[in-house]
């Protein structure tokens, strides 16, 4: 018997204010964010929040559980259970909600820390009600579609997510060494959230029964809609959909006692994929909105954040030890974690690099803080702390955390309160109870074979790396049978209808082209107080010398180091102490200058980029230390799988272009570049004709006009000419492997060179491509590989032109004993995706990207994409909506057509990086060719 509507429950409502910052703290106008919560008579807190600004609703629900509510024996479980969460339920079905999202123009997806587990979607405002039946079926009417096939395939998929998270990347085992000896044996936070590999073998059907009849009560949960709702229909849809799931006994669960390190401890690791030491220390500090947290997360930041702080002008400075410094004060529900990272430079010895850590504390603690530190550090904070509200998703994350772990969803306007009201003595003071004279871990991590470098007296730490034998690993086809029905009091297997469909309107862009050829677009927004902006540039790698690569990211890296007036530290202070972010950074196509800030310092924001742009410092020392870091980064990246995978096929893909090159250049372009190198590229490439700032947020166009004022009287320069497009020629297809010893992962970058997005055959190509690999996990290659097949944690592919053709590519991280299996199957699919293309799948497709736009004006950023795209390839401000033509036009015939063009596996670059001594024999099989061996440049190896 269905039983009436009612509202149950406590009922809240509240308001939390905001106040706005700048150089004087608080002084700009409040705003609020809204919300209602009551409770269903199973336990269910729901939160609703009204946002009109688009049509759009973010739902997301909360499960007070994560790793530490694990035991020994089962860890992982947590995040392996949000993996299964997703996968079928009574109603929708296997791989239904998949589907549902792709009608609905979304997608859905979760995430596992160690005290929560989340589950969300941002849907068209008329799909809020289908969005709701689908999170009640997984809530309520999910775990009898478990089988034990269900829990072997996630398995695999969640340790190829370990081995491409963990195993497979420089340094990805520091966290599991540093939590390991931190934490006392039986205290939930001494594993790490993925688990280990041994514990999710042994996982069982049981288990994850367990596990939901433990956690998986509604009265364990919170869910909070946000956005562009009816309240009175969203609490009638939630009372009818959640209502009747049953509540659940709660388990006792004791909260261990604060955890304590006896002793300093030393561990160290030989990394095989590190090309940099790296040294970590951590120390014990105090769980989430503990009074003290607030002074920590500032304690973090005054020690390490600025060219003024301590750390900086020792470590970086000074001694040169490496090219940056962070810390970080990581508070969770049980305990605290400070951390304290530096990865030094190539080849320093650790013990030199901890005796400047000593010297850095013992600067702090003669020195103290430097005036006017502790009001830039908070400007920063306050300012990211809106950025944080700047989405209906954002909004909803921070309510469901309030009402989890603080005293109610209204604490948001006390948590920026306790933050802003810290005092020096209170930085002090924690420095002194929680850092000084404590005990900590010190984990150093440095390359294979250099064991040297490692602090003296270190442990060997015991890392468990996964060997990766042929033929394991494999799992059977999910067979889901007959499911039993849970009983429900209506018709669950009934897919709600869409509501009335929202009208979408572009946002309106005032444009307009001084007399230097610079041209300003504004998309004015009055949601929050702050503004984005983008001054682009056309240029970046475009412009460099082909000979002399690199010069344009130096330019970059080092334009922030002072201005003609300022020096680094003065402008870091200028900017911070404005609420501002400002970073300048290029890359293949275009040099920018872009940041964030409080609409009412928008004009004095907007006055230090000109000053950035128009006055450089060139200083030899920053010039030095910049190349220093540069070279670095490189280094790092000569380790990274990943990386050298992007890097060699845009070799193999480019040519001898000069885009095949990596835009930070190569370590001995850089140890050539001078000064005068980034002195000429200022001057020939750094021209407002062509150039373009976007801004979005809440400014006026006479705003605007009154910022750019010294912009367009004081900046000249004609256009630039730009190097011929680069063309594909298809004698660079073929078969290559990039030897990675001991990888366990294969990194596949597969595709050709395809086309700019400008060109004519760019969208709809992308349309055709959506059912292929750019669905998400809608796509075939996501259905085949990970799910059906468990060979990866995930695959995608893209038409990825700009303003520059660009390569249609395919990339993913499988097993490494799948490698050959993952090949033959996307080969397959590719071969197959125009003649299997279907009247069914032009639906989805046609669904999906009709209704997703309603989420492509939401955030600033979203704003400033659509004037990017007006700047870089001359679209008009709708032509998101004139899209909409094309992919209502498009036919089975078409997309069939478009896919036997630009789909042939003969044509294409197929690049494997990974450990040759176990794959490469088993690649002539596919019938690509033979193997070419590459270097890491991309080049035939030697």
């Amino acid at each position: 018997m269905q039983r009436p509507l009612r509202t149950l429950g406590a009922l809240l409502i509240g308001t939390l204010v905001l106040p706005g910052c700048g150089p004087e703290l608080g002084k700009t106008d409040p705003i609020s964010v809204e919300y209602e919560k009551f409770q269903l008579a199973n336990g269910l807190d729901a939160i609703l929040h009204v946002d009109r600004s688009d049509p759009v609703v973010a739902v997301a629900m909360t499960f007070h559980v994560g790793s530490a509510r694990e035991v020994p024996g089962r860890t992982g479980f947590a995040h392996m259970f949000e993996h299964l969460f997703f996968l079928d339920s009574e109603n929708l079905g296997p791989g239904g909600l998949d589907r549902l999202m792709t009608r609905m123009g979304t997608s859905t997806n979760g995430s596992t820390s160690r005290d929560r587990t989340n589950y969300f979607e941002v849907v068209p405002r008329d799909a809020l009600e289908k969005a709701l039946w689908a999170e009640s079926d997984k809530l309520g009417f999910f775990i009898n579609t478990v089988t034990e096939a269900t829990v072997a395939k996630e398995k695999q998929v969640v340790k190829n997510e370990k081995r491409q998270g963990v195993d497979n990347q420089p340094y990805g085992h520091a966290n599991y060494v540093i939590d390991h000896a931190l934490y006392p044996e039986g205290h939930p936070y001494r594993w790490q959230v993925i688990g280990s590999l041994e514990d999710l073998e042994a996982a069982t059907l049981a288990d994850a029964k367990e596990f939901h009849e433990r956690w998986y009560g509604p009265n364990n949960a919170t869910l909070v809609v946000a956005g562009d709702i009816d309240v009175a229909q969203t609490r009638a849809w939630i009372e009818k959909y959640f209502g009747e799931i049953p509540s659940r006994p709660m388990p006792e669960t004791a909260r261990p006692e604060p955890p304590s390190l006896p002793a300093t401890r030393l561990l160290m690791h030989e990394d095989n994929f590190a090309r940099l030491p790296q040294l970590t220390l951590a120390w014990h500090t105090v769980p989430i909105y503990h009074p003290d947290s607030y002074a920590l997360d500032l304690l973090a930041s005054l020690l390490t954040d600025g060219k003024r702080t301590p750390f900086y002008r020792v470590i970086v400075e000074e001694q040169q030890l490496a090219p940056g410094v962070s810390a970080f004060n990581g508070a969770q529900e049980l305990a605290g974690r400070f951390t304290l990272q530096i990865r030094a430079h190539d080849g320093k010895d650790l013990n030199e690099v901890m005796a400047g850590v000593d010297s850095a504390f013992a600067r702090f603690e003669q020195e103290g803080i430097a005036p006017g530190e502790m009001e830039r550090i908070k400007a920063r904070y306050e300012s990211s702390f809106y950025g944080r509200l700047s989405s209906v998703i954002g909004k909803a994350f921070q309510l469901a955390q309030y009402n989890i772990f603080a005293s109610s969803p209204g604490y948001l306007s006390e948590d920026l309160s306790r933050a802003l009201a810290v005092t020096e003595a209170d930085v002090r003071r924690v420095y002194e109870q929680y850092l000084r004279g404590r005990p900590y871990v010190a984990a150093s991590f440095v390359p294979r074979g250099q064991a040297s470098l490692a602090l003296a007296g270190s442990e060997r730490a015991q890392v468990v790396e996964e060997p990766i034998v042929a033929g394991q690993g494999e799992v059977a086809a999910v067979e889901r049978g007959e499911i039993p029905k849970t009983p429900s009091s209506f018709d669950r297997s009934v897919e709600p209808p869409f509501g009335p469909q929202p009208t979408l309107t572009a946002p309106a862009v005032t444009q307009r082209t001084l007399d230097n050829g610079m041209s300003t677009f504004l998309v004015e927004d009055r949601e929050i107080p702050l503004v984005q902006f983008e001054l682009r540039m056309k240029g970046g790698l475009l412009l460099d010398d082909p000979s002399h690569t690199g010069v344009a990211n130096l330019l970059a890296e080092t334009m922030k180091e002072g201005t003609a007036t300022k020096t680094p530290d003065e402008l870091e202070a200028a900017i911070d102490l404005l609420g501002a972010t400002i970073g300048v950074s290029t890359d293949r196509e275009s040099f920018s200058i872009r940041g964030a800030t409080l609409a009412r310092n928008f004009h004095a924001t907007l006055a230090l980029v000109e000053e950035i742009l128009l006055e450089p410092r060139w200083d030899p020392e920053r010039f030095e230390l910049a190349r220093r870091r540069v070279a670095t980064q490189l280094r790092q990246q000569s380790a990274n799988p990943t990386a050298l995978a992007a890097n060699a096929f845009r070799r193999l893909v480019y040519g001898e272009h000069i885009l095949a090159m990596n835009p930070m250049g190569t370590p001995e372009s850089v140890a050539a570049a001078s000064l005068d190198d980034l002195k000429a590229y200022h001057a020939a490439a750094l021209v407002p004709r062509g150039a373009s700032l976007l801004v979005a947020g809440a400014v006026t166009a006479q705003d605007v006009s009154a910022a750019v004022e010294g912009l367009a009287s004081r900046w000249s320069g004609d256009a630039v000419s730009l190097p011929a497009p680069p063309q594909w020629s298809p004698d660079r297809a073929g078969l290559f492997f990039l030897d990675v010893p001991g990888a366990a992962q294969s990194v596949l970058s597969i595709g050709f060179l395809a086309m700019s997005e400008s060109d004519s055959d760019f969208y709809p190509a992308t349309v055709m491509n959506f059912r292929l690999g750019g669905g998400g996990f809608a796509s075939e290659l996501t259905q085949v590989l990970r799910e059906q097949k468990g060979y990866t944690y995930g695959v995608q592919s893209r038409f990825g032109g700009g303003a520059q053709p660009g390569p249609f590519s395919i990339t993913s991280s499988v097993r490494s004993n799948a490698t050959f299996e993952s090949l033959e199957l996307i080969r397959d699919i590719l071969a197959a995706h125009g003649p299997g293309f279907g009247a069914d799948d032009l639906e989805a497709t046609q669904g999906y990207l009709l209704r997703s736009n309603a989420m492509a004006f939401e955030t600033l950023g979203a704003k400033l994409g659509i004037m990017r795209a007006m700047s870089d390839h001359g679209f008009g401000s709708d032509y998101v909506l004139q899209r909409e033509a094309v992919v209502r036009a498009m036919t089975v015939e078409d997309v069939q057509g478009l896919a036997a063009r630009f789909l042939d596996p003969r044509g294409m670059v197929w690049l494997v990086v990974g450990d040759a001594s176990t794959q490469r024999s088993r690649m002539g099989a596919l019938g690509l060719g033979a193997p070419v061996a590459v270097d890491r440049e991309g080049r035939p190896a030697r």
